[in-house]
């Protein structure tokens, strides 16, 4: 028999990023990253101008390859996952471009994250769908901590349970709870039983 499936997201879900990466702005490009605005287009700026999109994908760029060592654990990742991978398979789920696998794979090795590591970019819906079906469809949980992501699953996916997690408090208490998703839950300790509950439930 299958073992369930658990789909995690990594950045603001095992590992903090957006912070870590606001102070990396701040010191090296004189950037600030206003965390209270919604409007991430809008939320980085220099000398009180926006910073244009088309800088902003290379500045994300540049820190995944160079700054990656600045990332924190999320309390009680490690320990939920250790707990979870007793009962399920896990495969993190990531939206990074393929040059940036072994990065990753080596930053969570580092905290002691070993699992199956799967780049993606855009929706995370297919190939959510795609992860599932290899494992022979079993019962399954997706976390991540942006609500595009829950309603792509919700599309392509619908029978796997979605969990909304926002592990930035800073950015958690102004972010609503994904409409598409199941339930929110900001911390490791209280999701550990909701996504343990629903990975044993039957398919």
């Amino acid at each position: 028999m299958n073992r369930p499936l658990l789909v995690t997201d990594c950045d603001e879900v095992l590992l903090h990023m957006v912070s870590h990466f606001a102070d990396w702005l701040d010191e090296e490009h004189q950037v600030r990253f206003d965390l209270d605005n919604l409007d991430w287009g809008r939320a980085l700026s220099r000398g009180g101008e926006v910073v244009p999109p088309e800088e902003v994908w290379p500045l994300l760029n540049q820190f995944f390859q160079n700054e990656m060592q600045r990332q924190t654990l999320v309390p009680g990742a490690v320990e939920a996952l250790g707990r979870i991978g007793e009962e399920a398979d896990i495969v993190i789920l990531t939206n990074l471009g393929d040059h940036a696998h072994s990065w990753r794979v080596e930053q969570l090795a580092s905290h002691g994250i070993r699992h199956e590591v799967v780049c993606n970019q855009g929706g995370k819906g297919e190939p959510l769908k795609r992860l599932v079906e290899r494992h022979g469809n079993p019962r399954s949980v997706f976390v991540d901590d942006l609500a595009v992501h829950h309603s792509s699953v919700a599309r392509h996916s619908p029978e796997t349970s979605r969990l909304h997690m926002i592990a930035e408090p800073r950015i958690a208490r102004i972010v609503p709870p994904a409409p598409d998703a199941d339930a929110r839950i900001d911390d490791w300790v209280t999701a550990t039983p909701w996504i343990l509950d629903r990975l044993k439930e039957e398919a």
